[in-house]
């Protein structure tokens, strides 16, 4: 009994031998599939709105329909989204993946199933893939239209003008008047359609890609965003909605939301007939019963809702699909319903492993070319969405019926098309090899028993602030100073010819992995080898040339453009100084967006971008580097104004009020990240990158190397023009200074006098008769001063009093006074001591304090007007800031935060010496970010300059989404306690604040750490300074 009956074959009746079953086919051969019988077709209606007919098994499960669609899509991401259908009660439901299609949809003729979002994540970041997104904003295109994405008018008009953006291009009145005549996105949309061509007008440049980002940016931020109403009734009877997201389950009165649970308080979901119940966690803060119930409308409305919420608790929660329940041997209560399919986890750590190819996909609605169609090879065939044959995948047990589903219904050729058909290639989709939980799914019972919510396997949520949006609910940005707050940023997208579709980076937030070659996976060798990009030393010192020029050019434009296009708006400059500035910067602006284009066309040949990478012509940068130095000199007539520029702008801005308001102001906006003489300073700064960065080809090349000459070449020319702009350098950098100290102080109007040099700025303690009180000091080579921090929102500091360095004497007091690092400074008139925070500080200031008297004591001694405004300061009031009360992080909102009011909160001090230093050790580039306590890493683009991170979504933003000074910082490298399993990691921290970055590379990890040392760690000697030649290198 129980043994199965073997039937004999015809061979055997015929008296043959048995075979012995010893297959005739290569290793790894799989013989041919058999027909799995009848086939059912379902319509499936896609998100752009076209239909697709499937042919399936009869038998099939909904996992073979639903996996097919997405292997028809070529779709990795597919665990977003779900099947659902009208059943027989006209209720729409989701199609269950476990079940045979054909037992819940009955009559499949008459049914048309939609390919719809089921799970929205918490961040839009996560979704790695442009396709993804772009199915996601097809979504939201459809919620509007539908009335379920509700919100106010001006949302509403910026989320269809980003749409609008992604389907006819840049703003043209009358195509926009034309679009939106002929697609209704909302009812009653006349009434925006003004509102909507204005933000439509704010979107050039940018991409279908980049509109979608920010479509959906904007769409999570509302409360109605990937929300579906159930309605239901409280135990009072009122009216309610109840919904189920990625937090948690929301409670909604209308479109209002008025509660939600958090899946960390729910600890069991069960329903019983039309009752939905959850059980919560004991917390004895809070108001809410152990258990709360809700009335739905009937037991099917009940239990639909209660299975979404079990699939959305296992998809965001669980590390893995749960596995299934033993089946009872006698019988069983309850729902056996589980989860089926990948968890959000195993969705994006498949993702981040590179297991699969990119592919093609064109936009129905869009009217201009995608990222796809600006490569120099030939356009593809236009189709709706990327047509691959409806083959599924599954196990082994669904082979047959994968093999035999097919697409039902042929699309036609747009007429865009070049009229000849191709058939859609096979492609599966890479599904296999996911791995099953062990833990017991949650089911529930008909009657009582309810879902067990398996909160031990709960995972918390990565979080990934991906703008300044998100970046202002996070823990971790006490330490971040916020410089916008969001929104959609123009961006002018540059293209090498050949740039491959991936290569381009739409977000740094999209992808949260660096393209790293051991990341890629590909069919044959050949593919690697073009995906791969170069490891030498000599191909990341050319892309730091690329890098940073996009960085420096982006500066250039805060004046060519920014700056110019607000100066002509107002008249309050003289034309005299508008023509000596833009005359000068607008030559410099030309000739480095063709130098740029140069450098980047060489790095895409030395990617192999192109066949002349094979010779090895193009794997060098010397040549280009010689080439476009050599024309740089003839920009030095340009170069010597600026001493010019800096001087006569900062005379205007003394001579009329106007013009002081109108910099001011100018240096609030976003774009301008620094000060704005700072940028008046850059193409000085730029010559010395140049210098250094061919200074480390060289050391880097042998002599025998082809590119080792022009190399030489090159540095010796940067050289000259370096040695001939030194001098105005240094002087231009000291009065630049000068004046951005002068905007810091309250009570000193005459700072900037001829003669004057910064020498060192920086927190110290102060002893009066109340106790050590924090003070900032303020060195220069004839005066010292010291203040507190002002009551004005501006972050000014007062000027408390000052000591000549004429005559002064100083001698080491600790035990005099009993305070460690602590120093006496006897003045003529007046004497004060002092103590420093470490030991290393003290030797600092006593170093520089000594030079300065010794150089004060050759001069003729300081001039009488020198401190007419300075006030008298016999008696030290107390500082309005107590070291004990300082805020853990820097938040600015107006201007950018000075380096005096970090040192000032870092207790931190600052040479002239280091400043010059840090003009020299500047770097952009991508680099990984980590937070302490998330899981995920994110890409940012990322400009370390003027002692400061600073962060942004891409190389093209026109401002940065926040920064983190690093005065104070610590930089080491992560402990294996701190389980970073990541190559080329370096470590920030301060107090409790950490982060980790990852670089690309060793040479890239090498020069993060190099530049930012330069910043953590202020040079502990300056160099000694002659009169004759004042801060030498």
């Amino acid at each position: 009994m129980g043994e199965t009956e073997q039937r004999p074959t015809a061979g055997s009746r015929l008296g043959a031998q048995e075979n012995a079953g010893i297959s005739t086919l290569e290793h790894g051969q799989k013989p041919p599939m058999t027909t799995p019988g009848k086939l059912v077709s379902i319509k499936i209606q896609m998100l752009d709105d076209t239909q697709e007919t499937f042919d399936i098994p009869q038998r099939a499960p909904g996992k073979v329909l639903h996996d097919a669609v997405c292997n028809h899509l070529n779709l990795v991401e597919g665990d977003y989204f779900g099947l659902e259908f009208p059943d027989h009660k006209k209720m729409m439901v989701w199609l269950d993946l476990l079940k045979p299609v054909m037992k819940q949809i009955r009559r499949p003729k008459h049914v048309v199933v939609k390919f719809v979002v089921k799970f929205f994540p918490p961040d839009h970041a996560q979704l790695q893939e442009e396709l993804t997104r772009y199915l996601f904003a097809l979504q939201v295109k459809q919620d509007l239209a539908q009335g379920r994405l509700t919100c106010n008018d001006t949302s509403t008009a910026l989320l269809i003008s980003h749409i609008v953006q992604s389907e006819i291009g840049d703003f043209d009145e009358t195509i926009d008047r034309e679009h939106l005549a002929k697609n209704k996105y909302i009812p009653h949309q006349e009434a925006l359609e003004d509102k909507i061509m204005e933000f439509h007008r704010n979107h050039m440049g940018q991409t279908p890609a980049e509109s979608d980002f920010q479509l959906l940016e904007i769409a999570r931020r509302l409360e109605m965003y990937g929300i579906r109403l159930h309605p239901a009734k409280d135990r009072e009877g009122t009216k309610i909605n109840l919904a189920v997201a990625n937090t948690g389950i929301l409670v909604f009165q209308g479109h209002t939301k008025i509660n939600a649970f958090n899946w960390a308080k729910v600890r069991k979901l069960s329903f019983k007939r039309k009752r939905f119940l959850i059980k919560l966690r004991p917390d004895v803060n809070s108001s809410f019963q152990d258990t709360l119930e809700f009335l739905m409308a009937s037991r099917d409305f009940c239990k639909s809702f209660w299975k979404i919420c079990v699939e959305h608790h296992a998809f965001f929660r669980l590390f893995e699909e749960p596995k299934p329940k033993p089946k009872p041997v006698l019988f069983s209560r309850g729902s056996s319903f589980r989860f089926s399919g990948r968890t959000q986890k195993q969705v994006l750590d498949y993702v981040k492993e590179g297991g699969h190819k990119k592919v093609q996909f064109e936009r129905k609605h869009s009217k201009i070319h995608s990222i796809r169609s600006l490569t120099a090879q030939p356009s593809e065939q236009h189709t709706e969405v990327p047509k691959q044959s409806a083959r599924a995948y599954g196990d082994n047990n669904d082979a047959a019926a994968v093999q035999s589903c097919r697409q039902g219904k042929e699309l036609k050729s747009s007429a865009e098309d070049t009229g000849q058909h191709k058939s859609p290639s096979l492609k599966k989709s890479p599904k296999e090899g996911r791995k099953v939980d062990e833990a017991v799914v949650s089911t529930a019972e008909e009657e009582e028993e309810p879902a067990k919510d398996k909160m031990q396997q709960n995972r918390p949520q990565s979080q990934q602030p991906s703008t300044a949006g998100s970046l202002t609910g996070s823990p971790h940005l006490s330490e971040l100073s916020i410089n916008s707050q969001g929104g959609p940023s123009v961006a002018n997208m540059t293209l090498s010819p050949n740039l491959s579709p991936d290569a381009k980076q739409s977000s740094p937030l999209v992808s949260p992995l660096l393209n790293d070659p051991s990341c890629i996976r590909a069919d044959d060798e050949e593919e690697v080898k073009r995906k791969r990009f170069p490891t030498e030393k000599a191909y990341f010192i050319a892309k730091e040339v690329a890098t940073t020029e996009r960085t420096y050019l982006k500066d250039l434009e805060v004046i060519t453009s920014w700056f110019q296009s607000a100066v002509s708006k107002e008249d309050c400059m003289p034309e005299t100084l508008k023509n000596l500035i833009f005359s000068n910067f607008e030559p410099l602006h030309k000739f480095h967006t063709g130098f740029l284009k140069e450098i980047e066309q060489r790095l895409a040949l030395w990617e192999g971008r192109s066949n002349a990478h094979i010779k090895g012509d193009y794997q060098r940068i010397g040549d280009v580097m010689l080439k476009n130095i050599q024309s740089m000199k003839q920009l030095t007539i340009h170069l010597r104004k600026h001493n010019e520029i800096l001087m006569e702008l900062e005379n205007g801005i003394k001579n009329s009020r106007k013009l002081e308001t109108f910099c001011r102001d100018f240096e609030l906006q976003k774009v301008c990240y620094l000060p704005l003489n700072t940028f008046l300073l850059r193409p000085l700064h730029r010559l010395m990158h140049y210098k250094q960065i061919m200074e480390r080809l060289c050391k880097h090349y042998p002599p025998s190397h082809i590119d080792f000459r022009d190399s030489r070449a090159a540095l010796a020319e940067i050289s000259e023009m370096v040695a001939q702009l030194h001098g105005n350098m240094i002087k231009m950098e000291n009065f630049q200074k000068l004046h951005e100290l002068k905007k810091d102080l309250i009570g000193m109007d005459n700072l900037v006098i001829p003669g004057r040099e910064f020498i060192r700025l920086g927190s110290l303690s102060k002893l009066s008769g109340k106790g050590l009180q924090q003070r900032m000091f303020f060195l220069f080579n004839d005066i010292l001063l010291y203040t507190s921090r002002g009551l004005t929102a501006s972050n000014q500091f007062k000027v408390h009093g000052h000591l000549p360095l004429y005559g002064m004497t100083m001698e080491e007091s600790e035990e005099e006074w009993g305070v460690p690092h602590c120093l006496t400074l006897r003045g003529q008139h007046q004497s004060i001591v002092v103590a420093a925070s470490t030991r290393a500080e003290m030797d600092k200031w006593t170093e520089d304090i000594q030079m300065a008297i010794d150089l004060a004591e050759k001069s003729s001694g300081p001039a009488p007007e020198l401190l007419a405004s300075s006030p008298p300061d016999n008696k030290d009031p107390l500082s309005v800031s107590d070291c004990s009360s300082l805020p853990a992080g820097l938040i600015s909102d107006q201007r950018p935060v000075s380096i005096s009011y970090v040192c000032w909160y870092r207790m931190q001090s600052l040479s002239f010496y280091d400043i010059l230093q840090s003009n020299e050790n500047q770097l952009s580039g991508n680099l990984l970010r980590k937070f302490k306590n998330s899981n995920g890493w994110q890409k940012l683009w990322v400009v370390f300059t003027n002692f400061c991170m600073f962060f942004y979504k891409s190389h093209q933003d026109n401002h940065p989404l926040a920064s983190l000074p690093l005065l104070g910082y610590s930089l080491t490298l992560p402990s294996e306690s701190e389980n970073i399993h990541k190559d080329y990691v370096f470590k920030l921290h301060f107090k409790s604040h950490v982060y980790y970055f990852r670089a690309e590379s060793e040479y890239t990890f090498e020069r993060w750490m190099e530049v930012i040392r330069s910043a953590t760690s202020s040079a502990s000697r300056t160099r000694a300074l002659s009169h004759k030649e004042p801060h030498a290198y």
